[in-house]
């Protein structure tokens, strides 16, 4: 196993037992066990899950160019249905500020404006384009479905969760 590998097992794993601190107004009791990511995701609440992402997941914090990629290859991991459920919450937030899915098709060239009947590619252009356009709304996605972040590399997991990693990697020079 690499390093970047046991690297980002080990974040996930400190993350996944509750071994982070306080984010600015939200803390996750580090006395509460996960067996691992997912179970971290199902037991967590969206609020607390919003409020840990906070600021980190912004352009200016991850370049839009490193995120692209990143989105590219975690929505290509996630399961069908948890693909629909991220496109669906993404084009119901963006409706609320006025964009409706058959723009949002034209504009950003996809192959449909159904959620159930896109490919990963679509929801990958839809994601890029709210991660740019809308980080708020891409956060409060995020919260809701974060089955994505476990996709995620190294760098852009340690921005997200940045607390977790800076803990980890002092504990390990």
């Amino acid at each position: 196993m690499t390093s970047s590998e046991q690297y980002k097992r080990q974040i996930m794993k400190d993350l996944a037992g509750g071994n982070v601190e306080s984010l600015d107004d939200v803390t996750i009791d580090s006395t509460t066990e996960y067996e691992n990511f997912d179970d971290f995701a199902q037991r967590t609440t969206p609020d607390q899950r919003r409020q840990l992402f906070g600021r980190s997941l912004h352009p200016e914090k991850i370049p839009t160019s490193q995120m692209e990629p990143e989105l590219q290859q975690a929505i290509a991991q996630i399961k069908p249905n948890e693909r629909d459920d991220v496109a669906r919450a993404f084009f119901k937030h963006l409706k609320e500020r006025g964009l409706d899915e058959r723009h949002l098709e034209q504009q950003l060239g996809l192959s449909t404006h159904h959620a159930s009947r896109m490919s990963a590619d679509d929801v990958s252009k839809l994601a890029s384009f709210v991660y740019h356009n809308h980080p708020d709304v891409f956060r409060e996605v995020l919260a809701e479905q974060p089955g994505i972040i476990k996709f995620l590399s190294n760098p852009v997991v340690a921005g997200i969760i940045g607390v977790a990693a800076a803990k980890w990697l002092g504990r390990h020079k």
